[in-house]
């Protein structure tokens, strides 16, 4: 058994799930008016499909972070993933089930990442918008 206290590496998944929590909690806390954010262009390209405005990114890193602590997708998120996947697990269990196993862990690392930074980045734009120096 382990102890409540067990120190996490700090590239351990766990570590990097809740980094992404704390800087969404700090979005939380800083932006009082999240409407200000409607119609402010994000940093990405125009012709990225998820290229939204802030305020729609907003939303996202909530609803992401809500789904990562609770464990639980939407019945919506969740249908639609499930008819993306093919139809039997066959593709799947041709795969090294420990290459495949990394592969997914790395992109969970990379994705929880990429996430925080743009937290970070949005709660930064939020205070710039309304002049508070950080």
């Amino acid at each position: 058994m382990q102890s409540a206290d067990v120190k996490f590496n700090k590239n351990s998944l766990i570590l990097t799930l809740k980094r992404y929590s704390s800087a969404v909690s700090d979005m939380e806390r800083t932006i009082l008016l999240p409407s200000l954010l409607r119609d402010v262009p994000s940093d990405c390209e125009a012709a990225d499909e998820a290229c939204k405005d802030l305020y729609t990114n907003y939303l996202m890193l909530k609803a992401i972070r809500n789904t990562v602590e609770s464990s639980l997708l939407p019945l919506d998120d969740h249908k639609a993933k499930n008819t993306a996947l093919p139809t039997t697990p066959k593709p799947l269990l041709d795969a090294d089930p420990e290459a495949l196993f990394l592969f997914h862990l790395r992109g969970m690392f990379s994705v929880m990442s990429d996430l925080t930074k743009k937290t970070k980045s949005l709660t930064e734009k939020y205070l710039d918008i309304i002049g508070v120096a950080n």
